[in-house]
């Protein structure tokens, strides 16, 4: 099936690892053109290399903290520099919480909202008049938008806001001819959950992956997790012409995990 994605431009925060960088190769093996925006510069030029490598695309590292204000000014600056045109925004940089509503300082609720909510609006508020018509954002949410998990109420929260947003933005800017829709991920096999499930069994008779396989048994009835190429062709095929019709949907790639009805 041909996307009729070549050439184009998209823009990936979180893009260096994980979801994001799924999506980056995903999207390179299309011939998107595409920016990383991540923190740390060294893991930006290593995945740069490896697009650049495997794929015959352009592609640009840029170290961001998304959660400031003036980095995404000045990566938006940047990008501007190499193309006038942005087709895709990925809005993806994101990481997990761990705290109870009654101990959490306000310091940390407020990273978390500028983290997955204000970062987004920025990103967008910012691409969407260099974006042509046909142009997609999708922002990634969670499942625990709407099935939360009970320790981490910050990410649960921020996530949910996450998907509403996405939902204003669908409806804002179908005028320009810009789809939005939001994706919520169940359990997807990154590195966080390798280090989390590392630390978690050290110094135990038990491996990490004897601890994410009781994680993927308890929850997910596919009884597995996803890898990120797994939920990158989903990305990939909602960037395309072939999703046009949808436009202001939550979508959950969950391997069943979802005890409701959407």
């Amino acid at each position: 099936m041909d996307l009729n994605l070549n050439g184009k431009y998209a823009v990936i925060t979180g893009g260096s690892k994980g979801i994001g960088f799924g999506v980056a190769e995903g999207l390179a093996a299309e011939g998107v053109n595409v920016f990383l925006i991540a923190r740390g510069k060294e893991r930006l030029d290593e995945a740069v290399a490896k697009l650049t490598k495997n794929y015959d695309v352009e592609a640009y590292g840029i170290s961001t903290d998304v959660t400031k204000a003036e980095d995404i000014a000045a990566a938006v600056a940047e990008i501007k520099q190499q193309t006038e045109v942005v087709d895709i925004l990925i809005n993806n940089a994101g990481t997990g919480s761990n705290e109870t509503i009654m101990e959490a300082e306000d310091e940390k609720w407020n990273y978390y909202w500028e983290l997955h909510v204000m970062a987004a609006i920025r990103f967008s508020r910012s691409l969407v008049p260099l974006m042509s018509k046909g142009g997609v954002i999708l922002n990634t949410a969670s499942i625990c938008a709407k099935q939360p998990l009970g320790y981490e109420p910050i990410y649960n929260t921020t996530k949910a806001a996450l998907v509403m947003l996405s939902k204003g933005m669908a409806e804002e800017f179908i005028d320009k001819d810009i789809r939005v829709n939001s994706i919520n991920p169940g359990l997807v096999l990154t590195e966080d959950w390798i280090n989390t499930a590392t630390e978690l069994t050290e110094g135990t008779d038990r491996t990490y992956q004897d601890y994410l396989d009781e994680i993927a048994a308890e929850n997910a009835p596919i009884n597995r997790f996803a890898t990120p190429e797994e939920l990158a062709n989903f990305y990939v095929f909602m960037c395309s012409d072939k999703a046009s019709y949808s436009v202001g949907s939550s979508y959950y790639v969950d391997g069943g995990w979802l005890k409701t009805i959407v």
